[in-house]
């Protein structure tokens, strides 16, 4: 035997993260922090300023830091490589259109919020479907899974 053919191929891990997926990341845990800090900011006020509808300040403040794990989830398991962390990355940004349009659709200062997440957005689901993405997590197309039968 040569001394090519006695290499262990690398482990899966032991590849430098591709920049796009600490990209994906990155952004994915920005929005999760996002999230958590509106919720927290949510229930604050509903807790101690006088919003007209208590209860509904406070439950919308725990759904708001429920949903940030979604992506804080997500962004660790990118970070990680981890294969099932893409679906709920795309799945975060795929909710976050809807909403960056509603925002959007407002007569305030939220138009530009609607701007800054609606870019995040597409920048994180281009990312996400980046090829050199799908690579590092491990994830291959129909094609190769076919070629591997």
């Amino acid at each position: 035997m040569t001394a090519e053919q006695n290499l262990v191929p690398p482990a899966p891990g032991a590849e430098p993260r591709p920049a796009r997926l600490t990209a994906a990341a990155a952004l994915a845990g920005l929005e999760g922090l996002a999230l958590a800090a509106g919720g927290v900011w949510m229930l604050v006020l509903g807790l101690t300023g006088s919003p007209d509808d208590r209860q509904g300040a406070v439950t919308g403040g725990i759904t708001l830091i429920v949903l940030a794990l979604l992506p804080l989830l997500a962004a660790r398991g990118l970070l990680l490589r981890r294969r099932w962390s893409r679906g709920p990355a795309v799945m975060t940004q795929l909710m976050a259109l809807p909403v960056a349009y509603n925002l959007l659709q407002a007569d305030s200062v939220a138009i530009p919020a609607g701007i800054a997440l609606a870019v995040v957005a597409v920048a994180s689901l281009v990312l996400l479907v980046n090829p050199a993405t799908t690579r590092a997590l491990g994830i291959r197309g129909p094609e190769r899974a076919q070629d591997q039968q």
